[in-house]
């Protein structure tokens, strides 16, 4: 079984990127439409992320072994 430490770095990793896009962002009327924008990519890419790596870590379902016989 693989450790569910992969999915923590990863959200260390994106917390710290949305915390350099935030106070990155320049002043603006607009500073809060692209606070948002970077923010819902960063958790939108985590999540995608992190359902494909546990998917595949964990199956559903087990392979299914075929019985052809020649």
């Amino acid at each position: 079984m693989s450790s569910s430490l992969p999915t923590v770095y990863i959200l260390i990793l994106a917390v710290l990127a949305g915390g350099v896009g935030w106070f990155a962002t320049p002043k603006g009327p607009n500073q809060t439409l692209i606070r948002t924008s970077v923010l819902l990519t960063l958790a939108c890419c985590y999540l995608m992320w992190m359902v494909t790596f546990l998917a595949q870590v964990h199956p559903l379902e087990r392979p299914r072994r075929s019985l052809v016989e020649e």
